[in-house]
């Protein structure tokens, strides 16, 4: 994100949803039984306390030695990226138990860790459990657990093999190579499609943080949107004004930004696909 807000405790506006949760593996496969993706949604009238969030997700609350144990000890060759929050570390836990296993066995994680001196504190964090711990779609990256546990702050995700967009658009080397136009439509179908469930009438959330360091990419190439930790309750009801300061990223506006009539738009469209590199 790359934002800096100060750390309250409580969420600045977040939304309490009945949606299902699932605990889904790297490719996205479904680790619990069988069952509807999406189930109805509530909204209640008014913001959450931490206390309700943390005792309400659908999330597995790991201890600090227990995600010490899945990334080696935090090692430097296991960090995956580093942003605003902090670093993010491969690692692995038992597909069943979630318990810390040897790299190579069960399950692939990512698991990002606060840095206590960075840009983003614990309002982002809590941001990001109230809405991954309870929104699912197959367009949205899986919140798997969290660590609150003294001064550390944690949250563990669904590993995403191919990273991120940005990674593909911007970088070269063997591993991140240029997306045919076809991989690039699909991704861009992908990311549409996670906007238009949190921008639905029964979601209502707003992203803000729409960029393409946020949009992830499993083995298949399919994008779900990351890090929420900047996201709010859209509009409902008769309450209809959306506070219209810009967060995150310029380039994308949400609908529910606009229609209040009080941002000024210096960018509507983003550029995830027309950065001005040569498709292949």
């Amino acid at each position: 994100m790359g934002i800096c807000l100060s750390a309250q405790i409580k969420a600045e506006s977040p939304c309490n949803t009945g949606l299902s949760s699932k605990n889904v593996s790297t490719d996205g496969t479904d680790l619990n039984s069988t069952g509807s993706k999406v189930s109805s949604i509530s909204v209640p009238p008014t913001p959450r306390s931490e206390g309700e969030i943390l005792q309400s997700s659908n999330l597995k609350s790991f201890s600090f030695s227990d995600l010490k144990m899945a990334t080696r000890n935090f090692r430097p060759d296991s960090v995956l990226g580093e942003g605003g929050f902090g670093s993010v570390f491969k690692g692995w836990i038992d597909e069943q138990t979630f318990a810390a296993t040897k790299p190579g066995t069960g399950i692939v994680i990512a698991v990002k860790r606060l840095n206590q001196d960075g840009l983003q504190g614990h309002k982002e964090w809590l941001a990001e459990v109230n809405y991954l711990g309870q929104l699912y779609n197959p367009h949205l990256v899986k919140l798997i657990g969290y660590c609150l546990e003294d001064e550390h702050r944690l949250l563990v995700y669904e590993f995403m093999p191919r990273g991120s967009l940005e990674n593909h658009l911007f970088r070269r080397g063997s591993y991140f190579q240029p997306l045919s136009w076809n991989l690039r439509m699909k991704v861009a179908l992908g990311a549409a499609k996670g906007l238009a469930f949190l921008h639905s009438a029964e979601t209502k959330v707003i992203y803000r943080d729409f960029k393409t360091s946020n949009i992830l990419l499993d083995s298949k190439y399919n994008a779900k949107l990351s890090d929420f930790g900047l996201a709010k309750d859209g509009p409902t009801g008769d309450k209809s004004h959306v506070s219209t300061r810009i967060m995150g990223t310029y380039g994308y506006a949400a609908p529910e930004y606009l229609a209040t009539g009080l941002i000024k738009i210096a960018h509507l469209e983003n550029t995830i696909l027309w950065s001005g590199l040569n498709p292949i």
